[in-house]
């Protein structure tokens, strides 16, 4: 049977308090609404609708990678009058998932489950159990357990109230029977809307199956209406995810200062200590050792590199025994081979820095090639930009760079070089070497410190 998939992510978002849609706000680093398709993804469904509204331009082109449908709901008139908004688009389907594109935690394990369960009934419900079940639709069932009816908070009875079975809102549903509920749903009610929820009543009207089932964890069917439930759900995000990492085998220092904003292909014994954030996707091999207040984005990490405290590592590649910071910033296109080392307060952009190499404090490498066994002095810079082009540097095997030197690309040292502390480097130094490029030393002895002007 086709699949096909309806996320509903037209709402306005008011309690966020936000010029941005709600559904593009960040939980673990991607927009909510990226959550919710990528769980629909997995299902290998035939069609993906997404139904938007408020700040849809700028929802389409965040989530422009997606292969989705979009239509837009003009004005919001409720969930019900949503999906008719989509049914055009789903004709050719024999099953309509419905998702909300504002409950991003909810699980390809649960969905899977969900279309299994209702494989044949017309309609398939995601219900859920709770101990304060207040403000929730109440799902009522006859005494055989069938599902009769959903039942608002408002409209309940005193002992309908005491039902802590709830509605979530996610159903599955035969086309031909949702178009057909769909167009028998009225808008008569205080809000002037069209509800979903009452296609359940004509369901069970019309005498055909409905099956249910509920989610693995509450959390997959917690919506977000407001700043302190996205902080909510993404603390149990992270929890999760480190839960699944130290299972996997590393180690967190505190599971609860650490944040995966992505991807991580963690090996054996890699270590993790507090405030460490993963984004983007990250490779770590086996051994791999993670200072406090650490960034790891878009960037592969060798066996037994250690990463000490306040790195920033973006875009790098980098080798095996090797040792990173403190407070070092490798930049997009670094890529620094086996033993290097690279101390505190420097940076490295789309620079090779060869085996063995060093560059252990203060200094700026960019746009620059560098052998095996170098030593880069500290306070040194490659002045690889004019102000219009950007020019290579290149380092041969072995040299000795100064400390406090400038090298103005395009410009070569060669192997063996020596280049002197305190020189500026605008022409090739040749190889086994010494280079330098300073003023003469002078010492003038009448001279005398300025002294301070008296305070009339």
């Amino acid at each position: 049977m086709t699949l096909g998939v309806v996320i509903l992510a037209a709402g306005l978002g008011k309690r966020m308090c936000s010029k941005l849609p709600k559904v593009l706000h960040p939980l673990a680093g991607k927009p909510l609404l990226a959550h919710v398709l990528d769980a629909a993804n997995s299902l290998a469904a035939d069609c993906q609708v997404v139904v938007f509204g408020h700040g849809g331009a700028q929802v389409q082109a965040a989530l422009a990678d997606y292969n989705c449908v979009w239509v837009k709901q003009e004005t919001q008139q409720g969930t019900g009058h949503a999906l008719m908004q989509a049914l055009p688009a789903l004709a050719n389907v024999d099953r309509v998932l419905v998702l909300y594109g504002d409950v991003p935690l909810i699980s390809s394990a649960t969905l899977r489950r969900l279309l299994a369960i209702s494989a044949n009934a017309a309609l398939g419900l995601l219900t859920a159990e709770l101990c304060n079940p207040s403000g929730y639709g109440r799902i009522i069932r006859d005494p055989a357990g069938r599902v009769l009816r959903i039942v608002e908070q408002r409209d309940a009875t005193l002992a309908e109230q005491e039902i802590s079975e709830v509605n979530t809102g996610f159903l599955v549903a035969d086309q031909t029977w949702l178009a057909s509920w769909l167009a028998q749903i009225k808008n008569d009610n205080a809000q002037g809307e069209y509800y979903l929820t009452d296609v359940v009543a004509l369901a069970a009207r019309d005498g055909v199956a409905i099956a249910s089932t509920q989610p693995g964890c509450l959390a997959e069917v917690t919506g977000i209406n407001d700043r302190v439930q996205l902080a909510e759900l993404e603390r149990i995000y992270q929890h999760h995810a480190a839960e699944e990492l130290m299972r996997a085998g590393v180690t967190l220092a505190d599971p609860a200062r650490f944040d995966l904003r992505g991807v991580l292909h963690a090996a054996s014994d890699v270590s993790l200590d507090i405030n460490v954030i993963i984004e983007g996707e990250v490779r770590l091999a086996t051994g791999v050792r993670v200072g406090s207040n650490c960034v790891l984005k878009n960037c592969s990490i060798g066996e037994n590199t250690e990463i000490f405290a306040n790195c920033v590592i973006d875009g790098a590649e980098v080798g095996a025994n090797a040792r990173i910071g403190p407070f070092a910033r490798l930049r997009p296109a670094a890529q620094l081979a086996d033993d290097t080392h690279v101390g505190n307060f420097v940076e490295i952009k789309k620079t090779t820095l060869g085996r063995g190499s060093k560059a252990n404090h203060l200094t700026y490498l960019g746009d620059a090639e560098i052998g095996a066994g170098v030593n880069i002095g500290a306070g040194t810079i490659t002045c690889n930009y004019d102000g219009v082009n950007k020019s290579l540097t290149q380092i041969g095997d072995a040299a000795f760079i100064g400390s406090n030197s400038a090298l103005v690309a395009p410009v070569s040292i060669g192997a063996g070089a020596t280049i002197g502390a305190g020189s500026v480097i605008s022409r090739d130094a040749p190889a086994q070497q010494l280079t330098l490029s300073r003023s003469r030393q002078t010492t003038i002895p009448s001279w005398s410190r300025p002294q301070k002007k008296p305070v009339k």
